[in-house]
């Protein structure tokens, strides 16, 4: 123990630290100025809020940093080789883009993997900070008996992107592990979910829907998050351009697909099931997998929209308008990477579009949860003889 400890070099995560509390120190003066005359149950919300938009805007970042093959842009963690910036690395980050021009480290990958790692380190600022507000308006609220929101939300959050940022630096120290990639990203939109659901609890509002609906959404979002992770999944091994073609995939119905080693989790990237190299059929069979999950997703989310309109009311209604929004954005964004050879900007909407269906999920869910625990209260019956006693 002793001699990791001395082994490790503390200054580079001091310095990220120290990023991460300037990049987190801009959004939060602006929340301070926003909701300064707020009351605490309003201020927590909004930080709450600009956490989740922040974690969104974090989604996209990570997204755009795998898609530009800037994963090893520094690959070492936490700082980029040994320094906060690629500034402080320009000899490192030149000797290695010399040695391999097209490689994995250039200037431009290693400030995209830098961000990245800032921004998430914002992120994680705000939500000590929202730990730090939480317990003390709830300690407040102990002392003067008055109703506040639980802390825990804020603490679970807090541990959530903590072990995010574990596997961040696994992703880097073990070379885009595909496992380790796929569950970096699945904790981000999980983070993202948490944060939704936190900020609802602050101000609810209740939806009131039948018994069935709230089963079915139920059902539909966890078929959403296991084709995200199929989507994630397709990603983190370079499989979108197994398929080029649509309906159709390398021009025929059902082309020799190899699942044993698409769907083996624990390996390296680029490695088959025994050690080998990943073979094509392996990338048409995760490919294709991904693929016939949106059409399942897709059903469903038909179905759901249609049973919101015919049995739901105003709210439902909305909310079926919302689903079948983004259903359409995630089926033309989805075929655009397909048809179109995987172009940054569809690939980014396509990321983009299943992390705001996860986020509606999660409002969703959280309103039905707050609508079967609110209590109705019915008016008391009007006595027939209390009627009676103004002609008295």
């Amino acid at each position: 123990m002793n001699g990791l400890a001395i082994g490790f070099d503390f200054e580079p995560l001091l310095e990220l630290l120290a990023m991460a509390a300037l990049v987190g120190a801009v959004p939060l003066v602006w929340w301070q100025w926003r909701h300064r005359g707020d009351s605490a149950a309003k201020r927590l919300r909004a930080l709450t809020l600009l956490a989740t938009f922040l974690t969104f805007d974090l989604i996209l970042i990570g997204a755009l940093t795998r898609l530009t093959d800037s994963g090893l842009g520094c690959p070492d963690w936490p700082g980029c080789y040994g320094s906060a910036s690629p500034i402080g690395a320009k000899a490192e980050i030149l000797a290695a883009q010399s040695a391999m021009p097209t490689g994995p480290v250039t200037h431009g990958k290693a400030w995209m993997e830098m961000l990245h790692r800032y921004m998430a380190g914002g992120v994680g600022f705000l939500l000590v900070v929202l730990v730090i507000l939480s317990w003390w308006v709830w300690s407040r609220g102990r002392r003067t008996g008055e109703t506040t929101p639980s802390p825990w939300w804020a603490t679970l959050s807090l541990v959530w992107i903590l072990v995010q940022g574990v596997f961040g630096a696994w992703t880097v120290t073990m070379k885009l592990f595909p496992a380790i990639v796929t569950t970096h990203l699945l904790l981000a939109l999980g983070l993202l979910m948490l944060l939704a659901w936190q900020a609802e609890s602050y101000a609810p509002k209740p939806l009131a829907w039948p018994a069935g609906l709230r089963r079915a959404f139920a059902a539909f979002t966890v078929l959403a998050i296991a084709q995200v992770a199929l989507g994630g999944w397709v990603s983190t091994n370079y499989a979108v351009l197994a398929c080029q073609d649509f309906p159709t995939c390398q021009g025929q119905w059902l082309p020799p697909t190899d699942f044993e080693h698409g769907f083996t989790l624990w390996r390296e990237l680029g490695r088959g099931a025994h050690g080998g190299w990943l073979p094509f059929e392996a990338l048409t069979a995760i490919h294709l997998a991904h693929r016939g999950g949106a059409m399942i997703v897709f059903a469903a989310l038909l179905v759901l929209a249609w049973a919101l309109w015919r049995e739901g009311g105003p709210d439902a209604r909305r909310w079926a308008r919302r689903l079948l929004a983004v259903g359409g954005w995630q089926l033309a964004s989805g075929l655009s990477n397909v048809v179109l050879g995987w172009p940054l900007v569809a690939a980014l909407a396509h990321t983009g579009g299943a992390a705001a269906l996860l986020l509606m999920c999660a409002i969703v869910l959280a309103r039905l949860r707050a609508g079967r625990t609110t209590t109705v209260i019915e008016p008391a019956p009007v006595r027939a003889d209390i009627l009676t006693m103004g002609s008295k």
